[in-house]
């Protein structure tokens, strides 16, 4: 990773779009409709290090090389973390290509290295982010604080949340209905009924290109991983970093149908086709078991 991605929230904090020019008002642009208060320096202000006093972030655009210089000098004497738009060598950081769904954001960047690389991919992942994905973390950002204090337990409280993406709750929240899926989300917390879990067998040996988008999302989101030996080192990195890890052979059946019965979800990534034996033996404990296929 040669870059870090990171965000800051903008809520009550300052932004400065220092420059003009087209470069200038395309920052204007992506920071249009942001919670931060946004300040526009022209001019001499530009150049004053006083005029960056304070703010989280500036943005410098400009055809003058000399200007995007001094501006840049002036908001780095100030502490500010710095963009100057086709100078890569003046930034502290590059300014991704963004998907923005209101509370859900995402982001791609290419370092500075591919601008036009990173707005295509950009639209290929736009286009797999629903419109009402926004209002669903912010249904699920306003019940926080609510879910910590009757899950706080991190895997119960990891299992209710995962179960809440696909419920009846989210599509209310997805759909607008804010009120109801309030609703219904406390209704599911108070029930005290932990979702259930499940044990999944994965083929781990790799390459990691030909798994199938249900076993790498399988992988994002597993709680426990129990791994044979001879697995290939790409697939592995594809969990969850938080999982719990243990080696095969000190997982008995009875432990991992117990951890699915606490709603946490396993993966058994194994190093040959799943032992049917091992899978009769969860079910018969009656555990939730499935294979998850890998693309031919």
């Amino acid at each position: 990773m040669d870059a870090f991605p990171a965000f800051f929230p903008l809520a009550g904090r300052t932004v400065v779009v220092a420059g003009t020019g087209p470069a200038a008002e395309a920052k204007l642009r992506l920071l249009a409709g942001s919670p931060a208060r946004i300040v526009r320096l022209e001019g001499e202000a530009a150049l004053d290090p006083a005029s960056y006093a304070g703010a989280a972030l500036a943005f410098i655009g400009s055809d003058d090389d000399a200007f995007a210089e001094q501006a840049a000098a002036a908001a780095r004497a100030a502490h500010v973390p710095l963009n100057v738009a086709d100078r890569p060598a003046l930034c502290d950081f590059t300014t991704p290509a963004v998907i923005d769904r209101g509370e859900v954001v995402a982001a791609i960047g290419t370092g500075g290295a591919s601008p036009m690389l990173a707005t295509l991919l950009r639209h290929d992942i736009e286009a797999r982010v629903p419109e009402g994905a926004g209002r669903v973390a912010a249904l699920l950002r306003s019940l926080q604080a609510e879910v910590r204090e009757a899950l706080p337990e991190p895997h119960a409280r990891r299992a209710f949340l995962r179960a809440a993406l696909s419920s009846p709750a989210a599509e209310a929240a997805a759909g607008g209905d804010m009120e109801t899926a309030r609703a219904r989300l406390r209704e599911a917390l108070a029930s005290g009924a932990p979702p259930p879990g499940r044990i999944e067998f994965l083929r781990g040996v790799g390459p990691a290109e030909r798994l199938t988008l249900a076993a790498a999302r399988a992988l994002a989101a597993a709680d426990v991983l129990v791994l044979d030996d001879g697995l290939d080192a790409d697939v592995v990195a594809l969990a969850r970093r938080e999982a719990e890890r243990c080696a095969a052979s000190e997982a008995a059946p009875e432990r991992l149908a117990e951890l699915a019965r606490q709603g946490l979800r396993v993966i058994r990534l194994a190093a040959a086709d799943p032992d049917p034996a091992e899978i009769r033996a969860l079910s018969e404990l009656g555990a939730e078991v499935r294979v998850l296929p890998v693309a031919p």
